[in-house]
């Protein structure tokens, strides 16, 4: 037997409505409650065992037993949370058969695919046993199809207002539990008369129970009773629990309530919550003051002018103290590629971590930084929560393992980006550098960026587009053991006629390495290029195109093309090998989880095409966009004698 079936009604039902009495002033009183009121009893005389067996020969059915057993307490119930004003009894209680018409309504935007739960939010209303007897458009129905092991019945509610699916409640215990925290939620919202009373100081104390327990790395107990808390109304308790929610990745209705509009934890919480808002470019701005709803005027001024930084990614997250230091360390390592690095380094600064307050559990303005954000993912969100901190004693977790596979050979994995990508690796040299050795004169490295974002940006001003450019825009970052890298993972097609390695010009006074490859490309015949140069000069290369293998120098063994192509192994296992190759005979890697989903510097390589020549057509288009017409008719900007 479950707790469903020996449930203590007569203490609980006492609670509730000496709890609603002492909510309720004289002038608040409804002329039909003041008896219940004074009574302090929100229900009615038990039903004999006789109602109860004639209500079931009626109905047809045996009820669920916590129904009856409610039922023997008290036949029917008033205020069952905030908008079912009278529940039910044994006279009033009945098969609602669809008197609505909302199950043939519902049944209109029905898939024919539709599964068994969608199904049941249709058929509820022909075979639901409908406990509603007064309320504010909302509906409660008991389902005898979606029974338990206890002959349980679930509970669906359902209002208009609401424009959700009907809710489900496990049993009609459960449902009076749900409706008993509704009424608390409710009313903890009122500041008069205040609202306190066993079960909220009982909920208090979970909750400050839970702040100790967060922070000694409990979070799993603790969001568990601050979820508790929340449903009951507690202040801060959803703010608390958002604070967790948010380092597990989780953003939908994370509002930080309550504790993101006190200056004290604002310049922590302010982030996460405006980043959000920043992600949604359908939402409207004025829609952020929604959720700072209580706060003043800097306070309001200080989360604009955090979009604006998110939107721009000037955004820094910059925390003081020996915490803040590691926070810098962490920075600079992901925004040069090494984010498993970075990750080992804020994590284990954690326990340095001071909170702005006691109800401050973690720190969270970092996931809006645009370089230290994409470090989250579910995994080390539960790792840091999982650490002691501010003060907070307990075991460290297990480290998470790392997120970068090292090498090369993850290139080659099914559905990589394009299929096609190139990248160039100088040694001895700094990423920083890099523009210098593989670009003409420029604006040098631009702010981490996301490639898709550095795809778009350089887009967006770009006037002119030619048929023999090849310009290619590159991220930048470290290769390991004193190697830097460049990559571009959306190349243009390749051209073997035209193509100019740009491994002698990265080689000045040391060595760079060339690959190109387009052995998983989804368009064209396959092809791999690598050449490698020292001091500026080309010492050899290797090209497979169009089934044919150019060569020329001294190629290592281990790069001998010959031992990759000509054999029946598939593009994507010679790929493979290739890039193992590689990465074994110049000890290199590429960062997987920077590249992929990580933010940084890019900048525009010099052409990797040689210009056109003597008798080769090209074509070069240029944009002139927002530009008006003259008022007069004359050329517009670009036009004159011998355009076309």
């Amino acid at each position: 037997m479950t707790e469903t079936t020996t449930f203590a009604w007569r203490p609980f039902l006492l609670t509730w409505s000496g709890e609603w009495a002492d909510s309720l002033s004289e002038d608040d009183t409804r002329a039909e409650d003041e008896d219940a009121r004074q009574a302090r009893w929100l229900g009615f005389p038990p039903a004999s065992g006789e109602r109860i067996a004639a209500m079931e020969e009626r109905l047809g059915r045996r009820m669920p037993p916590s129904y009856r057993e409610f039922l023997e307490v008290t036949d029917g119930w008033r205020h069952a949370g905030g908008f079912v004003w009278r529940l039910a009894g044994t006279e009033h209680a009945d098969w609602h058969n669809d008197a609505s018409g909302l199950g043939e309504s519902f049944e209109e935007y029905l898939e024919e695919d539709a599964g068994p739960e969608e199904r049941r939010e249709v058929d509820i209303w022909r075979r639901g046993l409908q406990l509603d007897a007064e309320s504010d458009a909302t509906y409660v129905l008991m389902d005898p199809e979606d029974v338990d092991e206890d002959g349980e019945w679930a509970v669906y509610t359902w209002a208009s207002w609401r424009a959700e699916a009907p809710e489900r409640h496990a049993s009609f215990v459960e449902f009076m539990r749900d409706m008993h925290r509704e009424f608390h939620s409710l009313r903890a919202r009122d500041a008069e008369p205040a609202f306190a009373n066993d079960t909220t100081r009982e909920q208090d104390a979970r909750v400050a129970e839970a702040r100790r327990e967060a922070r000694d790395g409990g979070w799993e107990r603790a969001v568990a009773a601050l979820d508790e808390a929340r449903r009951y109304g507690r202040p801060r308790a959803a703010g608390l629990g958002d604070q967790v929610r948010r380092l597990l990745g989780q953003t939908y209705m994370v509002y930080f309530e309550d504790l993101v509009t006190d200056p004290r934890y604002a310049p922590d919480l302010l982030p996460p919550l405006v980043a959000e808002h920043a992600a949604n470019s359908n939402w409207d701005d004025s829609t952020l003051k929604f959720h700072l709803r209580g706060a003043d005027d800097d306070l309001v001024s200080l989360a604009y002018a955090t979009l604006d930084q998110v939107r721009s990614g000037t955004y820094r997250y910059a925390p003081g103290g020996p915490f803040g230091e590691a926070v810098e360390r962490a920075r600079e390592l992901a925004r040069w590629g090494d984010t498993d690095g970075a990750w080992r380094t804020l994590r284990d600064a954690v326990p340095l971590w001071e909170p702005l307050g006691p109800d401050h559990l973690a720190p969270l303005g970092w996931v809006a930084d645009p370089v230290l954000g994409p470090l989250l993912t579910p995994e080390r969100g539960r790792e840091l929560l999982s650490t002691p901190r501010g003060g907070g004693v307990g075991e460290a977790p297990d480290p998470t393992p790392g997120l970068d596979p090292g090498g090369l050979a993850w290139l080659a994995e099914q559905g990589d980006s394009h299929g096609s990508y190139r990248f160039v690796l100088v040694e001895g040299v700094e990423p920083r550098e890099l523009p210098g050795r593989l670009a003409d004169d420029g604006p040098g490295l631009a702010e981490p960026l996301t490639l898709w974002e550095a795809r778009v940006r350089s887009l967006r001003d770009k006037r002119e587009f030619s048929s023999y450019d090849d310009k290619a825009l590159m991220a930048v970052g470290r290769a390991g053991n004193g190697w830097s890298f460049a990559y571009d993972g959306n190349p243009a097609p390749f051209d073997g006629r035209r193509f100019v390695s740009p491994a002698a010009g990265a080689a000045g006074g040391t060595g760079a390495v060339v690959v190109w490859s387009g052995l998983g490309a989804r368009h064209g015949d396959p092809f791999f290029h690598l050449s490698v140069a020292r001091h500026g000069a080309e010492v050899y290369t290797f090209t497979y195109a169009g089934g044919e293998v150019w060569r020329s120098g001294e190629i290592p063994e281990a790069l001998d093309p010959d031992r990759f192509f000509g054999g029946p192994e598939d593009s994507a296992g010679t790929e493979r090998r290739l890039l193992e190759a590689v990465a074994s005979e110049f000890r290199v890697r590429l960062p997987r989880h920077a590249i992929r989903g990580g933010r940084l510097h890019t900048f525009t390589t010099r052409s990797w095409t040689r210009p056109p020549g003597d008798g080769e057509a090209y074509m070069v288009i240029q944009m002139n966009r927002g530009e008006p017409l003259p008022a007069d008719g004359g050329p517009a900007l670009g036009e004159g004698p011998g355009t076309d």
